[in-house]
C-alpha cells in the first residue's frame, strides 16, 4: 500500500512538474524504470539491428568491422546517451528534442529551431519505423531456408510489409495498457533468444569453425572498392542504425513515473546492456562464419537466412537424429536451422511494436504545438482506445504505407529511407546538445541529472558523432557506383527539408509560436479544456 502512495505522489510531482514546463497532463503514466528500459532495448532490438544490414558490415571488411565496429561506436553512442540523459532530466516532456532546442536558444532563433527539429524528430520517427517494419524482408529471408529457389517479388514483400504493420497497429491501438508488459515479455525474448542462438551457433558450426585471428582480426575491404580506412567506417553502418534512436523513448516522457530520473537511468543504462548484448550475439556468428562472397551473393540482399542455414547444415545438428527415419530428420533440420531466424525476426516485431508507439508520440506532441497540418484532430486523444493518440497514429502509419509503395518501383531508393531515419534522428538529438555547447552549458547546472566538469567534452564528442554519422549515411556502400548501390539517403533527407521550409513559409510562420513556456498548462488543441498561448 505504501508502494502505490510513493507511486501517486511522483506522479502528483510529475504533473506538476510538467505544468511548470507548459502542458496540461492528458496521458496516462503506466511505466516505471524496468518497463521504460525495456522498451529502449526493444527499439534498439540488437540482434534485429545488427543482423539485417549485416551485408554491409561484410562488405567494408568482415570480421574487424563487426565487433570491433560495434564496440567502438558503443562508445560513441554512450557520449550522445549521457548528453541526451542530462537534458531530459530537465525538461522531461513528449516534445522532446524540439522543446529542448525552444528552451535553450536564443530568443532569435529559437522559434526556427524548434521547428527544424520537430520536424526532424517526427520524420526521423516515421523513417524508423517503416524501415523496421520491413522486417518484411526477414521473412522473405526466413521463406528462402524452406523454399531456396522462390524469389518474392517486390509487390509481395510490400504485402507482408502491410501484415507486419496491421500487427504492430493492433497492438498499440487496442492493447496499449498491455505495451508495457509487452516490453517485459521482449526483453525475455531478446536475451534467451541470443543465448539460444549463441549455443545453436556453437554446437553445430556446420560450415567450419574460425580461428581467433579470424573472428577478432580478419579484414577484407575488397567487396567495398573503398580504401581500406573508409570500408572499415563504411561498415559502421548497421551498429550506427541499431543505437540511432536510443533517444525515441523521450517522446514517452508524459507516460512514465517520474520521468526526471527515470529516462535518464533508462538511456544510459541501455548502451551498455545493447553492448553486452551484441557482444554474445556476435562472437558466436563470427568463430562459424560461412564464406562471405557466398553470403554477398545471396538475390535478396538479405543474407541472413542463408547464413544460418550454412552454419546449422542440412542436417539436425547432431542433436540424436541421425537414427531417426529421414523424413522426420528433415522436418526437424528445418525447423532447427530455421529457429535463429524466427528469433530475429520475433525481435523485430517486437521492435515494430515500440518505435510505432513512440512514433505516434510524438507526431501527438508536434501535432499539439500546431505544426502539423490539421494539428487539432491529430492533437486528440481517445476518447476510446483511451489514452491513444489514434488520429496522430493513423497519420504516421498512412506515410508510411504510402512511402512503402516506393519499394515497388526501386529497392535503392527505398533503403535510403534507413539511412534517412539516423540522419533525422541524430540531427535531432545533436541540435539541443549543440545548443547548450554554444552556451557555455550554462543551461545545464541545475540539470537533475548532471554531467559536472566533464560536460563539454562529452557533448562535444556526441555532437562530432552525430556530424560524422551523418555524411556516413549519406555514402555509396560500394564503388564504383551504379543506379542499385546508390546511396539516397541525402537526397531523401534533403527533399524532406525542402517539404519542411515550404510548409513552415506558407504555414509555419504565421501560426506557429512554438512550445509553451509559462506555467499555465496547455492541453491538445482539440481538447475540450484546450487554452491558447
Amino acid at each position: 500500500m505504501m508502494h502505490f502512495k510513493d507511486e501517486v505522489d511522483v506522479d502528483a510531482v510529475a504533473r506538476a512538474g510538467l505544468e511548470k514546463l507548459g502542458y496540461k497532463q492528458e496521458m496516462t503514466r503506466s511505466r516505471g524504470l524496468v518497463q521504460i528500459l525495456f522498451m529502449t532495448l526493444a527499439i534498439m532490438a540488437v540482434p534485429f539491428g545488427l543482423t539485417s544490414p549485416i551485408a554491409t558490415s561484410l562488405v567494408g571488411g568482415g570480421p574487424v568491422v563487426i565487433i570491433w565496429g560495434w564496440i567502438l561506436v558503443s562508445v560513441l553512442t554512450q557520449t550522445l546517451a549521457f548528453s541526451l540523459a542530462e537534458i531530459c532530466s530537465k525538461y522531461p516532456t513528449s516534445a522532446g528534442a524540439y522543446y529542448w532546442c525552444y528552451r535553450l536558444a536564443s530568443p532569435r532563433t529559437r522559434l526556427l529551431a524548434s521547428w527544424i527539429n520537430g520536424w526532424l524528430t517526427v520524420v526521423g520517427g516515421w523513417m524508423g519505423d517503416l524501415s523496421v517494419k520491413f522486417a518484411a524482408q526477414l521473412v522473405v529471408a526466413g521463406a528462402g531456408i524452406y523454399f531456396p529457389d522462390w524469389n518474392a517479388t517486390a509487390s509481395q514483400t510490400y504485402m507482408i510489409f502491410l501484415g507486419v504493420t496491421t500487427v504492430a497497429g493492433i497492438f498499440c491501438v487496442f492493447f496499449n495498457r498491455l505495451l508495457p508488459t509487452v516490453d517485459i515479455i521482449c526483453a525475455c525474448w531478446t536475451g534467451l533468444g541470443t543465448i539460444v542462438i549463441s549455443i545453436c551457433l556453437l554446437a553445430k558450426a556446420a560450415a567450419g569453425r574460425r580461428s581467433v585471428s579470424f573472428a577478432l582480426g580478419n579484414f577484407d575491404p575488397t567487396f567495398s572498392g573503398w580504401t581500406p580506412g573508409w570500408s572499415f567506417f563504411i561498415g559502421l553502418l548497421p551498429p550506427a542504425y541499431t543505437f540511432s534512436a536510443i533517444g525515441m523513448i523521450t517522446n514517452m516522457a508524459e507516460e512514465v513515473h517520474n520521468p526526471s530520473e527515470t529516462l535518464p537511468k533508462a538511456i544510459v543504462s541501455s548502451v551498455p546492456i545493447g553492448t553486452l548484448t551484441g557482444v554474445v550475439y556476435l562472437l558466436p556468428i563470427l568463430f562459424t562464419l560461412p564464406d562471405v562472397v557466398t553470403m554477398l551473393q545471396v538475390s535478396s540482399g538479405q543474407p541472413i537466412g542463408l547464413m544460418f542455414t550454412l552454419i546449422m547444415g542440412s542436417r539436425a545438428g547432431g542433436f540424436g537424429l541421425v537414427s531417426l527415419p529421414w523424413p522426420f530428420v528433415r522436418a526437424v533440420s528445418l525447423i532447427w536451422r530455421s529457429i535463429q531466424w524466427f528469433i530475429i525476426f520475433g525481435i523485430s516485431m517486437f521492435c515494430s511494436i515500440s518505435t510505432s508507439c513512440a512514433s505516434s508520440r510524438a507526431t501527438w506532441a508536434f501535432a499539439r504545438d500546431r505544426a502539423i497540418p490539421f494539428h487539432r484532430y491529430f492533437a486528440k486523444i481517445g476518447p476510446y482506445p483511451e489514452d491513444v493518440p489514434v488520429n496522430a497514429y493513423a497519420l504516421s502509419t498512412v506515410i508510411q504505407v504510402l512511402l512503402g509503395l516506393v519499394y515497388l518501383g526501386s529497392s535503392a531508393a527505398f533503403n535510403a529511407f534507413a539511412g534517412v531515419a539516423v540522419m533525422c534522428l541524430g540531427a535531432s538529438y545533436a541540435m539541443p546538445v549543440a545548443i547548450s555547447l554554444m552556451n557555455a552549458r550554462r543551461d545545464m547546472h541545475d540539470a537533475p541529472f548532471n554531467l559536472g566538469k566533464f560536460g563539454t567534452i562529452i557533448n562535444a564528442v556526441a555532437v562530432l558523432w552525430i556530424m560524422f554519422v551523418t555524411v556516413l549515411f549519406s555514402m555509396p556502400a560500394i564503388i564504383p557506383v551504379t543506379m542499385w548501390s546508390m546511396n539516397y539517403a541525402s537526397v531523401v533527407f534533403v527533399g524532406f527539408g525542402m517539404i519542411s521550409a515550404v510548409w513552415y513559409l506558407i504555414n509555419g510562420q504565421f501560426y506557429y509560436r512554438g512550445p509553451p513556456t509559462q506555467e499555465e498548462p496547455t492541453s491538445s488543441p482539440g481538447s475540450s479544456d484546450s487554452t491558447s498561448y
